[in-house]
């Protein structure tokens, strides 16, 4: 089959790779109908998600159709339409039990300590080769795949794999209750269903921050109140904005390769921070081998944490969904203890939170295809990686069309 394969830093390709077979009772074989492209997956070939393995097969979300269940899987049979979960949860052990998936003792080979398991992830995650491919192993079947309802079309439910849940977990370690106001960091895909998240959790106002324009205008069609970082200060404004208190929540949708201003009343400031930023950046991604315009790291790896901070209320709350690697520790929490922040993160349950946002589609209360920008053919999935990662106006979201 074809599948889009790491090699290394800056190297991906399209290759001819051996079909998946069933290797425990509880996987599934998925024909993959349309994968995406995910920011995850940038922070991979990028170098600021260091750890994967040579030969790792790319990509965390996928719809498909059953093609073969193991003897352990029961509920589901070949020709059943699903979506397939972006973390792998056993669904027995007691996190599973509890509603975190994305901490599940089993499903991650190295052992109940290292943490989340999903696909097409570095070697602390598994690794399990991923789902830009025209088939997938699926482990835990039972709790890893979803069965699509027939309202739902491939392109609706692909968003639920996992952006539009990551983004609903964002709005509920930031505890949005009725009322709130609330700032969303980060206006690509991830930020705009954050915005939707937070508007149907209660959100009285909603403000977004972003430095590229299309973003912007896809954000202000919600009716989010918008902030460009390139010509105006985010967090004096959001101030002024709020009468000089700040938001009451924040959901940190932009992680590790944030890119600080470099014009308007922002730029300042953060050319002071340029040699701290740097440092973190080094740290961030060590091996990371830009080649010209491609596959940067964002110069200032600390920038939405610090802007989160900073524009939230005393005594306010702060949701981190934006990626960041495990030996990343820039963080100002001196300023977020003395203020009486509440500081929550994590990797989405997404499991807990997909059937019901299965729901919302079903009633036409959200159509995730407002946020596609892109469809591509697998043929042209390693140039469409190219143009996404140069962060170029109007790429929000592309999605890979494998039937």
């Amino acid at each position: 089959m074809k599948a889009v394969v790491w090699h290394g830093i800056g190297d991906i390709r399209l290759e001819e790779v051996p079909d998946p077979k069933i290797l425990e009772p509880s996987d599934a074989i998925v024909r993959i109908t349309r994968s995406a492209i995910c920011g995850t997956d940038l922070h991979l070939v990028r170098g600021t998600m260091p750890g994967m393995v040579e030969g790792t097969i790319l990509g965390h979300e996928a719809v498909g159709v059953v093609e073969e269940v193991g003897p352990a899987v029961r509920g589901f049979s070949r020709g059943d339409r699903v979506v397939v979960t972006s973390t792998i949860g056993c669904g027995t052990c007691s996190y599973c039990r509890a509603g975190y998936y994305a901490q599940c003792d089993t499903a991650n080979p190295n052992g109940p300590t290292a943490g989340t398991s999903f696909f097409g992830g570095p070697e602390t995650t598994g690794p399990v080769d991923g789902l830009q491919a025209q088939y997938a192993r699926v482990p835990f079947a039972m709790t890893t795949l979803v069965r699509i309802p027939d309202a739902v079309s491939d392109d609706q439910a692909i968003l639920l794999s996992d952006i539009f849940p990551t983004a609903w977990f964002g709005a509920r370690l930031a505890e949005v209750r009725r009322g709130d106001s609330v700032l969303v960091l980060g206006a690509g895909v991830v930020g705009q269903f954050a915005i939707a998240s937070a508007q149907r959790q209660g959100a009285g106002r909603v403000f977004v921050v972003d430095g590229i324009a299309s973003r912007l205008d896809k954000a202000r069609e919600q009716n989010a109140e918008t902030v460009d970082f390139t010509r105006e200060d985010p967090v004096a404004l959001v101030k002024e904005l709020t009468g000089g208190i700040g938001v009451d929540r924040v959901i940190e949708a932009v992680g590790v390769d944030a890119q600080r201003p470099r014009t308007g009343p922002a730029a300042e400031q953060a050319e002071q921070q340029a040699q701290q930023f740097e440092r973190e950046r080094r740290q961030a991604a060590p091996d990371a081998d830009p080649g010209g315009e491609q596959w940067v790291p964002g110069d200032s790896p600390s920038q939405a944490l610090r802007w989160a901070v900073q524009a939230v209320a005393k005594a306010g709350s702060i949701g981190v969904i934006g990626v960041y690697p495990p030996g990343f520790d820039a963080f100002p929490i001196g300023e977020a203890m003395n203020r009486n922040l509440t500081i929550r993160m994590g990797n989405c349950n997404h499991r807990r939170y997909l059937p019901e946002l299965l729901d919302l589609v079903v009633s036409g209360v959200v159509d995730p295809t407002a946020f596609i920008t892109q469809h591509e053919q697998p043929v042209d999935a390693v140039e469409a990686y190219r143009t996404f990662d140069r962060r170029e106006e109007g790429w929000l979201k592309t999605v890979l069309d494998l039937a």
